[in-house]
């Protein structure tokens, strides 16, 4: 057993070295002074002061931070609805349907779902801009939070709901104080999924963005392809600091909702 337990751990430290090395080469040359990723020639934050000089990579941030927030709340919004749509279904088969058409979409290749959304706006007539990009990033994201919501409400007891109505309970009311506040955790796992993968996506964003609106993943991309710029690993560092603690930030709010509902159960 002991083997097997340093075996595994061997594989674990390989597979963040092949994960994280890339990054942290990154991250090691944007303090570079030499303008290059082949010696280190000196520590600056020139590469970084160039990042916050730059107006138009400023503009870019701000509206991938916007497109974000808006459709990871929008998407959550209307996810928590589809997964009790889901969860109320009677009918098993049709159930397992719902749940197999929301998985093919997040399993679906980026380009597929880019190309489809550019053919649709384009047959619809929708320019190619802002709103093409956020209505595609809410519906590529819909799928992630119905499937982080759906399973907290098959976890949930539906003795809660009975003893609700039995008190008197309306409808909104056991939706507002029932089945909301027990899916929370689920709920914000969603909208910090999506959150995550609106910052993060490129192909689908790639296909839908149109002149004079663009995003961090397709200005990253344009970039690289002109030449590599040092700029561009100062600019991808604060983007993985920024996720890293979204990610430590997701981890306390999921702790501390354990905790409450470990407490309320002991109180109980």
């Amino acid at each position: 057993m002991r083997g097997k337990s340093k075996l595994g751990n061997v594989y674990l430290v390989v597979v963040f070295l092949i994960l994280y090395a890339p990054i942290l080469y990154l991250m090691y040359y944007s303090f570079n002074s030499g303008g290059s990723m082949k010696d280190f020639e000196g520590f600056t934050f020139e590469w970084y002061g160039n990042v916050f000089e730059d107006t138009r990579l400023i503009i870019i941030a701000l509206n991938t931070l916007v497109i974000a927030l808006l459709s990871a709340s929008i998407a959550t919004i209307i996810g928590i609805f589809g997964a009790l749509s889901i969860y109320y279904v009677k009918k098993m088969q049709t159930k397992n349907t719902l749940q197999t058409l929301n998985n093919v979409l997040i399993v679906s290749p980026d380009v597929i779902i880019g190309a489809s959304f550019l053919i649709m706006f384009t047959i619809i007539g929708v320019k190619l801009g802002f709103t093409s990009v956020l209505l595609s990033h809410i519906a590529f994201s819909i799928p992630i939070v119905v499937i982080m919501v759906l399973p907290k409400l098959q976890e949930m007891s539906s003795s809660l709901i009975d003893a609700a109505r039995d008190l008197g309970a309306n409808n909104w009311e056991v939706l507002s104080k029932v089945i909301l506040p027990y899916i929370t955790p689920g709920i914000f796992a969603g909208f910090f999924m999506a959150l995550t993968y609106s910052l993060d996506d490129f192909a689908v964003t790639f296909f839908v963005t149109g002149n004079g609106f663009s995003t961090l993943s397709v200005e990253i991309y344009s970039r690289a392809r002109q030449g590599i710029s040092l700029e561009i690993n100062a600019l991808s560092t604060l983007i993985f600091l920024v996720t890293i603690v979204l990610v430590i930030g997701y981890y306390f709010i999921n702790q501390h909702n354990a905790k409450s509902s470990a407490q309320g159960v002991r109180k109980s």
